[in-house]
């Protein structure tokens, strides 16, 4: 056996309440658009925005009306604290995210203001003034130009990805910015993976299985019908994720 570490790609379930009725109502209306996408599709449960951790009880409850959606539970999303307990209880692991804070929290921006402050004290009084150091070139695009095949995956990290082949149905192209494909799109392309609203999808020939931007997504069947085919942009909107037709 080989024993590797590798991306693996979860669907998230960001819970607002924990009432399993609820949710599988909810989850088995949103599945019926793309049955075939979600069929038996693993899933990692965010409870970063409940008021607080639900009990082993309340959770087993949840886990057993995404299973009967249609969805396979295998992890709890590390974005909320005090997991861990849970987790152990409920025999599943807590994995990490892409999505990062949007804001710093308030003692590391009070840390950064006075670390600002002291070095600008020490620049005052040192008798000989430091060169300022040369400015970081900025991260060229990660540029692909052979085809992406069903099951293969392109990801850039901190950084663009241009395209300049075909995305076959079934692959995954990914970025950290902005996706640029010059040719025609029939798989999945995420921009902006680990949390970046202002990334974009660029298309030249749209006809997408899954768009998805800072993790809000939308599948084949709920893209604008009379995009297909067309050069296309997307960009969030808040939670909303929108296309247009370029040039228009």
């Amino acid at each position: 056996m080989d024993l590797r570490f590798g991306q693996v790609g979860l669907l998230q379930v960001r819970l607002r309440q924990t009432d399993p009725v609820a949710i599988l109502a909810e989850l088995s209306g949103r599945i019926a658009s793309a049955p075939q996408f979600f069929q038996h599709t693993g899933v990692c449960i965010d409870l970063s925005v409940l008021e607080a951790i639900p009990d082993e009880l309340a959770m087993r409850a949840v886990i057993d009306a995404v299973r009967r959606a249609g969805l396979i539970t295998v992890g709890l999303s590390e974005h909320a604290a005090g997991l861990d307990a849970l987790a152990a209880d409920l025999g599943l692991p807590v994995l990490g995210g892409f999505r990062q804070l949007s804001r710093p929290p308030e003692r590391v921006k009070a840390a950064a203001k006075a670390a600002a402050a002291a070095e600008a004290a020490a620049a005052e009084t040192a008798a000989i003034a430091e060169p300022e150091p040369a400015s970081q070139p900025p991260v060229a695009a990660q540029i692909h130009t052979q085809p992406v095949r069903s099951g293969q995956r392109v990801y850039a990290r901190d950084r663009d990805l241009v395209l300049t082949a075909t995305v076959g149905a079934g692959a995954e192209v990914m970025a950290d910015g902005c996706v640029h494909v010059y040719g025609t799109l029939r798989g999945r392309a995420m921009a902006g993976v680990r949390g970046d609203a202002t990334a974009r999808l660029f298309c030249q020939e749209f006809r997408a299985e899954l768009v998805a931007i800072a993790g809000v997504f939308r599948v084949f069947e709920t893209l604008p019908v009379e995009l297909a085919g067309q050069p296309v942009q997307a960009w969030l909107d808040g939670e909303d994720l929108k296309f247009a037709r370029l040039g228009s």
